[in-house]
């Protein structure tokens, strides 16, 4: 059994110690104290409901093999003695529990056969009552064969209803670990593509752009072809950090990877930097900003690009979209969804051949102004046109 099945079989086995044990010993006790005329009638109903609780202690702790058949034999002795030598017609009160843990025991094929049987002993001894009191026919049938008997049934009953409900709960359990196994695959799966998607793309428009250098600008494409084998290595070590789970994206560098590609590509950047977004949704945002720079290289023929950061996100603008719906850009429905997950959202609008991917979050209770020292700080403010 799966260990988060265990444990919250545990937890509800606990529930029900706490919640079972104590009536049953309360009614035990009463039973006892009411029908017992001696000592050794109250110690022959005691050890009843002593083997009773035995076994809802057992159960309790998922282990009722080893005491089940030693307790039903000794609850089966009590009342047998208790019909026939005693006259305790509260004997049965023991077997009635135990009778219905030792057959949720057996296989599935023999419960029904075992109930047929344990029931028809209860009975049966009941009704050899009727040999030491002949005229007390609906008293004996009534005390020591209807209610004992119908008892047993009906706790045998809710013995296969409470175990068909722990059924369901690790079922539902399994379920839910098998979704968040698939979940976690589908989020592999899309890192990956982060990956080595963008890489890929990025490689071709190098080589591409070497290829038109080639002979009128080899120093340029001898630093095209450099660019091409650092990114390769460096998807190799992201590669090998997503393995390992140790992969995270910087917003900051996210930027300065997206303007030289835009600007590779012969295409205008403005980054606006307002304000620093909140640390927890840095690398998500990396991700939303990775995702559509691959996007507008691939599918749009943008002239300009502003990336706008603010306290509560980031919001990436492009000219260029196609007047066609574009193709299904299943990279960005999958980062609605973590988006969402982490309390944000994701939206992508098209409209007059513009592109607009935002994701915004909670804005955080204060702001941290982003320092505006040096080249890159001053982006926020310039238009870089090359």
């Amino acid at each position: 059994m799966p260990e988060h099945a265990q444990t919250t079989q545990g937890r509800l086995r606990g529930v029900n110690l706490a919640m079972i044990i104590p009536p049953l010993a309360l009614v035990g006790a009463i039973l006892v104290a009411v029908d017992a005329r001696s000592w050794g009638e109250g110690v022959l109903l005691t050890l009843g409901v002593v083997a009773a609780l035995v076994v809802i202690e057992r159960w309790t702790a998922g282990d009722t093999s080893r005491v089940a058949l030693p307790c039903l034999i000794i609850t089966a002795a009590v009342w047998l003695l208790g019909v026939l030598v005693t006259d305790s017609h509260t004997a049965f009160y023991g077997i009635t529990i135990v009778g219905p843990y030792f057959i949720s025991q057996l296989s599935r094929s023999r419960r029904l056969a075992a109930t047929v049987v344990l029931s028809t002993f209860v009975a049966a001894v009941g009704a050899a009552k009727l040999l030491e009191s002949p005229d007390d026919v609906s008293g004996v049938l009534l005390l020591y064969v209807i209610l004992p008997t119908g008892i047993m049934v009906l706790a045998t009953g809710l013995m296969f209803a409470n175990q068909r409900f722990y059924e369901v709960i690790e079922r539902s359990r399994e379920r839910e670990a098998e979704l968040a196994v698939i979940r976690e695959r589908v989020r592999f799966a899309s890192d990956l593509h982060d990956i080595q998607g963008h890489t890929l793309h990025v490689v071709k428009l190098k080589i591409t752009l070497a290829e038109k250098l080639l002979r009128s600008d080899t120093e340029r494409v001898e630093e095209e072809l450099r660019e091409v084998r650092a990114l390769v290595s460096d998807t190799i070590t992201q590669t090998k950090e997503l393995a390992y789970a140790q992969r995270r994206l910087n917003l900051s560098a996210e930027i300065e990877n997206a303007k030289n590609l835009f600007e590779a590509a012969g295409i205008r950047v403005r980054v606006n930097r307002e304000a620093d977004p909140d640390e927890r949704v840095n690398g998500l945002l990396g991700q939303v900003l990775r995702e559509t720079t691959t996007n507008i290289l691939r599918h749009a023929q943008a002239t300009q690009v502003r990336i706008t950061l603010s306290e509560s996100g980031i919001t990436i603008v492009n000219d260029g979209a196609p007047a066609a719906p574009l193709p299904e850009l299943s990279g960005l429905a999958t980062l609605k969804e973590r988006v969402s997950d982490d309390g944000g959202e994701l939206t992508v609008e098209q409209e007059d051949g513009r592109f607009v991917t935002a994701a915004e979050f909670p804005a955080p209770r204060t702001a941290k102004p982003l320092p505006r020292a040096g080249a890159g700080a001053e982006a926020g403010t310039r238009e870089d046109d090359r």
